[in-house]
């Protein structure tokens, strides 16, 4: 495995062609907008050296019998998949963030599965050649970004019915040494901190629609690979010099990153293609990545909320409320739904079956309620924590107002704390909170708690079709005694 700071210069050493804010971004590590979103996934590497923490964030590799980062292990058995909530967990209480990781993951864990079942069917070898693949990804502690969101187009029509073809992407040509894909993927969460993109389908396909049936791997400095970074709420706080921008979480230390990347006729070699025309095996994968990641929310989401309980808890300490009934009461529920959805993620885990590949996956049924939890709780809990900390949140003057030798001392006074250590403590607290529940750091406790991995619907449909009315239908006939329907 890596150190954190061989993994930063692993990023610079890759020549990409990168945009935000209409101007190209020569060296992303170094550019301010994106470092925390760095700094988060740099975190998974630290942490993996660290001793009170090998159990979780390492594990052994079933292919090599090498120690390896766990966010490139494929689940080798129940208590993996218990482990990766866990350590999920542990990320988001470290970073308060989205650490961009775990949907790599889930994607390498999918296609090792499809592969297998795509060579029992056809006789391929995709299977061989995506362990050759991962070896080289465990070997080399790499991350991989999971490009599988299209930008869709017309929603009402599926890939093939579309007025331009590109907007999902596609294979537009085969040859003796590979073959040429041509699209998008767009809302991928870190792409920039990666080194593999991990190409995979996001819709079940159709007879007509062979050419968008592609799993393959690209290397991030592809030269046709452009990269678009997204906009984020108050993201001009993360380019501020002020020296007192810790004060104010102007530039938070973590963070997220959302990136459209285009695919203009990238050509991939047939080494590292795990799925080609194979359209009937792409409505299994996206299910059965899906189940992945909707598991992996029962994680991170649960840590990152137990850094916004804390915030909310200290707020009350620092506002004298927290003895009071209604605000103990508030801290409850918070917690109570915050654990709910770690308890569903760890059913889930708890819960899985082995697949024919040999690696385990999550119980599907499980899996999707656990992520029809998280498209609410984290917004209700956000609202709780505003309730306990006050309109303040979205009052507070500036950290150079308290710097300011003349309005300092009056924000001190009416803040209360004449003490300068605890109204910046104070501070910090309340940026946070402004940060994770409507700032930069809500894009991924928040708004990717609804529409990442599927919108509420998405999990609905597969609650409906895994939830066996049938069988509960006969199990009330044999308790009641009836016959009929």
């Amino acid at each position: 495995m890596i150190k954190p700071e061989e993994y930063i210069e692993s990023l610079k050493s890759l020549s990409r062609e990168i945009y935000f804010w209409g101007n190209r971004i020569d060296n992303p590590t170094e550019y301010k907008f994106f470092r925390p979103s760095l700094n988060s996934v740099k975190k998974t590497y630290e942490l993996s050296r660290e001793e009170d923490y090998q159990d979780l964030m390492t594990a052994e590799s079933h292919l090599t019998g090498r120690k390896i980062n766990r966010f490139t292990h494929i689940v080798q058995s129940r208590d993996d998949l218990i482990t990766k909530v866990k350590m999920l967990r542990l990320m988001g209480q470290k970073t308060g963030s989205c650490f961009q990781r775990c949907a790599g993951l889930d994607a390498i864990n999918s296609v090792y599965s499809v592969t297998y079942d795509i060579d029992q069917e056809y006789n391929t070898d995709y299977h061989e050649k995506f362990l050759k693949f991962l070896v080289y990804v465990q070997d080399n502690d790499l991350v991989c970004c999971a490009a599988m969101t299209d930008p869709k187009g017309d929603r009402s029509k599926s890939p093939g019915q579309q007025d331009d073809p590109d907007l999902y992407l596609r294979v537009v040509e085969k040859n003796g040494e590979g073959i040429v894909i041509r699209g998008a993927k767009a809302h991928q969460t870190g792409a920039l901190n990666s080194h593999e993109i991990l190409v995979l389908p996001t819709n079940a396909l159709k007879d007509n629609e062979t050419e968008y049936a592609v799993m393959c791997a690209v290397p991030a400095d592809d030269n046709n690979l452009l990269f678009i970074a997204g906009r984020q709420p108050m993201d001009l706080r993360t380019l501020d010099d002020d020296p007192h921008s810790k004060i104010d979480l102007g530039n938070p230390v973590y963070g997220g990153q959302e990136i459209l990347i285009i695919f203009d006729d990238v050509f991939v070699p047939w080494d590292r293609v795990f799925m080609c025309g194979e359209y009937d095996f792409a409505a299994g994968l996206v299910e059965c990545f899906a189940s992945y990641h909707r598991q992996s929310y029962g994680g991170c989401k649960v840590g990152m909320g137990d850094t916004v309980i804390g915030a909310a808890a200290l707020m009350a300490k620092y506002n004298g409320t927290h003895g009071k009934s209604h605000i103990k009461d508030k801290l409850v529920e918070m917690t109570y739904l915050n654990e709910t959805l770690y308890a569903c993620a760890i059913a889930a885990s708890s819960e899985g079956q082995q697949l024919p590949c040999g690696c385990y996956w999550v119980d599907p049924l499980l899996a999707n309620v656990t992520k029809l939890n998280v498209t609410n709780v984290p917004f209700q809990i956000s609202r709780f924590a505003q309730d306990i900390a006050g309109g303040i949140i979205v009052t507070l003057p500036s950290g150079k107002d308290l710097a300011n030798e003349h309005t300092g001392k009056f924000i001190r006074k009416y803040l209360g704390m004449e003490d300068e250590k605890k109204v910046t403590d104070k501070f910090k607290v309340l940026r946070y909170l402004e940060y994770i529940c409507m700032g930069s750091g809500s894009i991924g406790y928040l708004t990717e708690s609804l529409h990442g991995a599927g919108s509420p619907q998405a999990q609905r449909i597969m609650i409906q079709r895994y939830a066996d009315f049938a069988s509960k239908i006969e199990m009330l006939k044999d308790l009641v005694g009836i016959e009929f329907g």
